[in-house]
């Protein structure tokens, strides 16, 4: 054990002096903790890593038959099997552009319904009773109606697509065109901005977060919509695909076919989450513990 000796400060006269303050022992240095930083992809990977290997190993262990669950390596080798025989790739491909043109008609048609609600409470009351009204309908329910109105070709799937994402993207533009702060407007009506220049530089910057939330409910939606439109009166498509499988009892490929929606149902969502990063750098929230 060591001694150490501080000596008190020379004091002013008539000062009473101060006792030296020893240390019996030296001052311990507290340990720096280093902190391993796991990239955030990698944790992301790592859920869907653990249910995969839970997958397999119940697979194995016996719990389902192959026909009622397959495994993922029995659903991989389906998949390595159909892109062998030039199966695969192209029905993906159609149920891709089935999707990406349903999604854009759904998002041209939902912000410009929730930009004439926002802005204007005339625009509110005569579209949105009626985009309630319509969103209440079950979009699958008028699979029948489509096929009627326009006939078994592309059009219907289109046209269920685009109704799934109208009702995404309307929702949340519109409730984000009506949370701006009314603050911000008055400011920009001080700084001499006109309509549009309120509606261009602090509505729609604004209401841009919420737009992007109804984007990643608009691209998961479109996915589950185009699963069931492409098993009614489809030759082609990944839905096609389980369809076909499921007359000839391949679970395996059936299941290929829903990790393939699942796979770029993720993709999907990145995409979004890459597009906030990028939009809303000037927006700064909690970003979790």
């Amino acid at each position: 054990m060591s001694v150490v000796k501080l000596e008190a400060p020379d004091l002013e006269e008539g000062v009473a002096p101060l006792s030296p303050i020893i240390l019996t022992s030296p001052i311990p240095h507290r340990r720096r903790r280093v902190r391993v930083r796991v990239p955030r992809t990698v944790r992301r990977i790592v859920g869907p890593l653990i249910v995969l290997i839970l997958w397999q190993v119940v697979c194995s262990a016996g719990v389902f038959t192959s026909f009622e669950v397959a495994s993922p390596i029995a659903v991989f080798d389906a998949g390595r099997e159909l892109a062998v025989q030039g199966v695969l790739l192209p029905n993906l491909l159609i149920s891709l552009r089935r999707v990406l043109e349903g999604l854009g008609l759904g998002v041209g048609i939902g912000v410009t319904l929730a930009v004439l609600s926002g802005l204007f409470r005339a625009g509110e009351d005569l579209l949105d009773p009626v985009v309630q009204a319509a969103r209440a309908v079950p979009i699958l329910g008028l699979v029948p109606l489509a096929i009627i109105w326009f006939g078994v070709g592309e059009m219907p799937k289109i046209f269920l697509i685009a109704l799934g994402s109208t009702f995404a993207i309307y929702i949340n533009t519109f409730a984000g065109i009506r949370s701006v702060d009314q603050k911000l407007v008055e400011a920009g009506e001080t700084f001499g901005l006109s309509r549009w220049g309120l509606v261009r530089r602090v509505i729609l910057p604004g209401a841009l977060p919420n737009f992007l939330v109804g984007l990643r409910l608009a691209l998961v939606g479109s996915w589950l919509i185009v699963i069931v439109a492409e098993e009614i009166n489809a030759q082609s498509g990944i839905g096609y695909l389980i369809m076909q499988a499921q007359t000839t009892d391949r679970t395996d490929i059936m299941m290929m076919g829903l990790a393939i929606y699942a796979i770029l149902g993720l993709l999907a969502d990145a995409l979004v989450r890459l597009l906030e990063r990028r939009l809303l750098s000037w927006r700064r929230g909690f970003v979790g513990a």
